[in-house]
């Protein structure tokens, strides 16, 4: 497979392709790192990168081996630092265990490769970090993804990982996927 294929199917054909062994999920996985290390030289949408110790996942799950990224705020992985967009966590907060939501999505099969960029606390319509500087908007590098989930966004929209993370309290996924022409799903609560 090569990029120009791999950015032509969203997370579902990806998982498709893999189950029924048209495509490996090593291959595309290494497709999507390079896709990621390529787009976020100019996005600076990925802060943390997590291409060797990707988390483990089930190889059964419905998206076994699609690649995924994590918002660098309040989705704990066991063992992942997250900073949370701010430099007053220093190298970062580790966690001894997962969050739930980080277990189901590693139940699903998803494969994470790293974490994306937030505003400081998550708390701006902008992804504006002072902790790794501003994310750019793939459509646009003069403008903003969006926030507080542009990190997320930026990197879907460039078709470097077909679906993200995000989280959403006042819009937070909702602007980000309006900036980058994306949907962007805020399920109800409970």
């Amino acid at each position: 497979m090569h990029f120009s294929e791999y950015i032509e199917y969203d997370a579902v054909g990806l998982a498709h392709l893999i189950k029924s062994g048209q495509v490996s999920a090593q291959e595309v996985q290494q497709i999507a790192r390079q896709a990621i290390l390529a787009v976020n030289l100019t996005l600076n949408a990925l802060v943390g990168e997590l291409f060797e110790e990707a988390l483990p996942s089930s190889t059964t799950g419905p998206f076994a081996g699609v690649p995924f990224a994590i918002k660098d705020f309040s989705l704990h992985a066991a063992g992942v630092k997250i900073g949370i967009g701010t430099r007053l966590t220093g190298e970062g907060i580790v966690f001894p265990h997962d969050t739930d939501l980080m277990t189901r999505f590693k139940q699903a099969g998803l494969v994470t490769l790293g974490r994306t960029a937030t505003p400081e606390f998550a708390f701006n319509v902008t992804t504006e970090p002072v902790s790794n500087g501003p994310t750019r908007n793939p459509w646009d590098p003069s403008r903003s993804p969006g926030g507080s989930s542009g990190g997320s966004a930026a990197l879907v929209a460039a078709g470097a990982i077909p679906m993200a993370h995000g989280t959403d309290g006042a819009g937070s996924i909702r602007i980000p996927a309006a900036w980058c022409g994306l949907v962007g799903l805020k399920p109800t609560r409970g």
